[in-house]
This record gives C-alpha cells, sequence and structure tokens, in this order.
C-alpha cells in the first residue's frame, strides 16, 4: 500500500513540473510573439515614414524612380479628392 501512495505522489509531482514547464513555455513564447509584434509594428512606422519622405522629395520633383511616382501620383490624386469632397462638405455645412 506504501508503494501505492509512493507512486501516486511521484506521479503528482511529475504531472505539476510537468503543468509547471508548460506554463513557462506557454509565458515564454507569450513574449516573444509580444517582441515580435512590437519589432512589426515598429516596422510599419518606419514604412509609413519612409512612405511620407518619398512623398515630400515627389512633391519638390526630387523622386525619379517610375515605380514611386506612380504610387506618389495615386497619393496626390487621392489628396485632390479629399479637398474636393472637404470642400463639398463645406458648402452644405454653409447652405444648412
Amino acid at each position: 500500500m506504501l508503494d501505492f501512495f509512493e507512486d501516486f505522489g511521484k506521479k503528482i509531482s511529475d504531472v505539476a513540473s510537468e503543468l509547471g514547464k508548460k506554463t513557462n513555455d506557454t509565458l515564454e513564447i507569450q513574449k516573444i510573439k509580444s517582441d515580435i509584434r512590437s519589432l512589426k509594428r515598429a516596422n510599419d512606422r518606419d514604412y509609413i515614414d519612409m512612405g511620407k519622405a518619398i512623398y515630400e522629395k515627389f512633391q519638390k520633383s526630387e523622386v525619379m524612380d517610375m515605380d514611386l511616382i506612380t504610387f506618389c501620383e495615386a497619393i496626390e490624386k487621392r489628396e485632390e479628392e479629399i479637398e474636393k469632397y472637404e470642400a463639398e462638405i463645406a458648402r452644405i455645412r454653409e447652405d444648412s
């Protein structure tokens, strides 16, 4: 009977140890995933800043790469449309 309780106690101890290891592994994985997300967000901010810098150079006619010019022209066209929409909103508000 004593062997049963010793074996039972050892199994409980093993299960608790394994559970603790899995919990630590899960926490470590979550921390690593969080670090990855932080790095990706930093990259996204840099992509945005890089795009803004290129667009500012485009506005000064300093961009020569046709692929970049195509993106910049599309942005410029949307900016013009935004201005028209904002003017329309202002007109509607004045008429009200």
